[in-house]
């Protein structure tokens, strides 16, 4: 068995699975990190998310398996903003010079609590004190999970701030439809006629480019392929209503989910970096390169930064809500 970081009192009941069930499916939640651990179908005998067989791995794991994450998906560039004169230096987790989902330890390292529970839904919360990793104002965040018929994971994520503050969570799902090998033969469609292009720090250029006659062009259903994606699809101009943006299908399982949102930007991450060794996964099968597709629903990243993108700072008199819907069937 791998060795583990010992579990402090503060993570006490953390890493209990929590199992919801509805419309032939059935989720496994952990409060560690408001985590999606496991995700099944009725008459399919395997996960449709990758995750850790022993939820104390979520305490290292550096994939951001199932987690929520925030207080402001994606990446800052330098790890800093200005807002209402004031400038704001945010952990810089990543290449050591930008902040990539909030910053090291940020929502998908803690431990929420659970506020309510059923048979089918469950209901979790968090504070963020001002100045958390570097983000000005406090920051209350509940995830509502919820299993409805037919075969449908519902998300809602609300936070209210005491103070103007990026508010941009995400879930950061890697989806396997077929419960193994690589997700390159999957066909994939997303309702975006645009994309970020992004630097060799994966930072958004500024630029808003057509998707068609490109790589990034999912306009019609087809298969992934071999191209890794790290990149933000323009799936509306700011937070809608919550319609289909994506459709994910797998040949061989013959499971196919369609994605609705609530929010205007789809970063897909076709998992290039992934490395899970056979003993740590739900599968008993190393999770490799391009062996899940993480689906992350979100505002566009370094949205701080970039005013011609939609806007993700949360003023103290609102209340964000994000809303995202996964239906899964068999063909």
């Amino acid at each position: 068995m791998a060795d583990h970081i010992a579990t402090s009192p503060a993570l006490s009941g953390a890493f209990d699975p929590i199992e919801i069930t509805n419309g032939g499916l059935t989720a496994t939640i952990l409060p560690f990190g408001a985590s999606l651990q496991d995700l099944r179908l009725d008459g399919v005998d395997h996960p449709l998310v990758l995750g850790l067989a022993d939820p104390q791995d979520y305490q290292t794991g550096a994939a951001y398996l199932g987690a929520i994450v925030g207080r402001c998906a994606n990446r800052i560039a330098q790890g800093r903003y200005d807002l209402a004169g004031q400038t704001f230096q945010t952990d810089q987790n990543f290449l050591g010079r930008h902040t990539l989902h909030g910053g090291a330890g940020s929502v998908d390292k803690m431990a929420w609590s659970v506020v309510s529970r059923t048979k089918s839904a469950l209901a979790l919360q968090l504070h963020l004190p001002d100045g958390h990793l570097g983000f000005g104002g406090a920051l209350d965040v509940q995830v509502r999970y919820s299993v409805e018929a037919p075969a449908t994971l519902r998300l809602e994520i609300s936070a209210q701030g005491s103070a103007a503050t990026p508010c941009n969570f995400a879930p950061h799902f890697y989806f396997n439809l077929d419960g193994a090998g690589t997700v390159k033969n999957h066909t994939l469609a997303i309702a975006a006629e645009q994309y970020l292009p992004v630097d060799g720090d994966l930072i958004p250029t500024g630029e808003i480019a057509a998707v068609s006659g490109t790589p990034f062009d999912f306009s019609a259903a087809r298969q992934i392929g071999d191209r890794p994606f790290d990149h933000n699809f323009c799936t509306a101009k700011g937070r809608a209503s919550c319609r289909p943006i994506c459709t994910l299908a797998a040949p061989q399982s013959g499971v196919s989910m369609t994605l609705s949102s609530t929010e205007p930007g789809l970063q897909v991450y076709s998992g290039e970096f992934l490395d899970e060794p056979a003993a740590k996964t739900l599968t008993g099968q190393a999770y490799r390169a391009f062996e899940g597709l993480a689906l992350e629903p979100q505002g566009w990243p370094d949205a701080p930064n970039q005013p011609g993108f939609p806007n993700v700072i949360l003023q103290p008199d609102e209340t964000y809500l994000h809303v995202s819907e996964y239906a899964f069937s068999r063909g």
